[in-house]
């Protein structure tokens, strides 16, 4: 017996149960089926524009910046305004998401590097899957579009946010996902960012970059 069924087991006899009671795998079955969902904040059921400045309040609460353009097409621009802001590399890694494909990066100091993350990039690029308003959260999917290592290598992570992509709460976005994607049908990783990586580990002093980037630079596009 694997230590996993080990586990399983002993959770089963702690419960008095064998794991083939019919009405109870009815009732789990159900509960996965509908995804019901639990009691939702009010702070975040708002229409599209407030739910968007509410979105920016929030995160940055967390230490993050908020930017915002007309368009698609206004984004190199701004990731070039950013990275001449702070000094940066004039180099961003991006997995091969659509949003960014066929933008006037040539109009701009910016190399484009494209694939998983490496050690020695210092800006990360990624499309959000959807912004959460109450929160101030970026929701990430992962994906040889937007990889995860993107969300965690590079010591500034630079994200797209389509608004028409910033929900309410959290049952909303991941409602915007089983709808996406089908239910049952999870990408591999979904990445919840709220702020930079930081902890207050070490004599309760908060360190921003502990654990992943250490800014958080979101473009909301809309």
């Amino acid at each position: 017996m694997s230590a996993r069924d080990q586990v399983l087991a002993a959770i089963r006899r702690s419960l008095g149960v064998t794991g083939n009671e019919v009405a109870r795998n009815a009732t789990i079955d159900d509960r996965l089926r509908r995804a019901p969902k639990g009691v939702i904040p009010a702070r975040g059921q708002l229409a599209a524009e407030e739910r968007i400045a509410l979105f920016t309040t929030m995160a940055e609460k967390v230490s993050a910046t908020v930017a915002r353009v007309a368009d698609a097409v206004a984004l190199p621009e701004a990731v070039a305004a950013y990275v001449r802001a702070h000094n940066l590399p004039a180099a961003v890694r991006t997995g091969g998401d659509a949003l960014f494909t066929g933008l006037p990066w040539q109009d701009t100091h910016i190399e484009v590097r494209h694939g998983a993350a490496r050690d020695d990039d210092k800006v990360g690029l990624s499309h959000a899957f959807a912004g959460v308003a109450e929160s101030g959260t970026v929701m990430l999917a992962s994906g040889a579009d937007n990889p995860t290592t993107i969300n965690f290598l590079p010591e500034v992570h630079v994200v797209a946010l389509g608004a028409d992509d910033v929900v309410g709460d959290y049952e909303a976005a991941w409602d915007k996902l089983r709808a996406a994607v089908g239910k049952g049908h999870m990408p591999r990783t979904v990445n919840m960012v709220t702020g930079p990586s930081r902890s207050g580990d070490i004599e309760q002093t908060i360190l921003l970059g502990a654990h992943g980037p250490r800014r958080l630079h979101i473009i909301v596009v809309g």
